[in-house]
């Protein structure tokens, strides 16, 4: 079935799980830019898996980060959610953001820092980090239109910029689910690290 890609060696050289058997098994990976500018989708999502002709790499434009918005008016008084890196086994399910379109909904707990400063730079101090189920969600931005701007779509969540790319996320997901069960797997790596 071809070279497993560069990526998921890159996954596997970090310690975290790969998974290669069967069709359809999903590797899930955010990967988050050094380029800390704010309110961009300067971010990816990757999905690798097999299908009947060998290994399929697709990578979205994304946000790993929360928006200006939420960092400046955070929804919990000790400040918004930053996904710490590393690779959160069954964290997430298939359901629906906020009650309202298919997306992965956290169900089990992740590590997370708080910005609570109320400013547009990223604080993400080691040793800093909490872990606990605090709504960090995979899911879109606009229904309508590719999004050049994260402003209100995130406070802390995975945010795919292109609301196309993202259906095409969740059909894969779907079949995925079929085959294995609802519960995914996200793992979050930082590029240049």
């Amino acid at each position: 079935m071809g070279v497993r890609p560069p990526l998921l060696d890159e996954v596997a050289r970090r310690g975290h799980a790969v998974f290669e058997r069967g069709l359809y098994n999903l590797n899930i990976i955010g990967i988050r830019s050094p380029d800390r500018t704010s309110n961009t989708f300067n971010d990816r999502i990757c999905v690798v898996y097999r299908d009947g002709d060998g290994w399929v790499t697709r990578t979205f434009a994304a946000t790993t980060d929360p928006g200006v918005y939420w960092r400046e008016h955070p929804m919990n008084v000790r400040g918004t959610a930053i996904m710490c890196p590393g690779q959160y086994r069954g964290s997430h399910v298939l359901g629906y953001h906020r009650g309202r379109y298919r997306a992965l909904v956290q169900s089990r707990p992740v590590r997370y820092w708080r910005d609570g400063n109320r400013d547009e730079v990223l604080d993400m101090e080691p040793g800093t980090d909490e872990s606990g189920v605090v709504g960090l969600a995979i899911h879109r931005a606009s229904a309508s239109r590719t999004s050049t701007e994260i402003g209100k779509f995130s406070a802390g969540c995975q945010v795919f910029a292109d609301p196309d790319e993202f259906d095409l996320f969740v059909s894969l997901c779907e079949r995925a689910a079929e085959l294995y069960g609802p519960r995914f797997s996200y793992t979050l790596i930082e590029m240049g690290d």
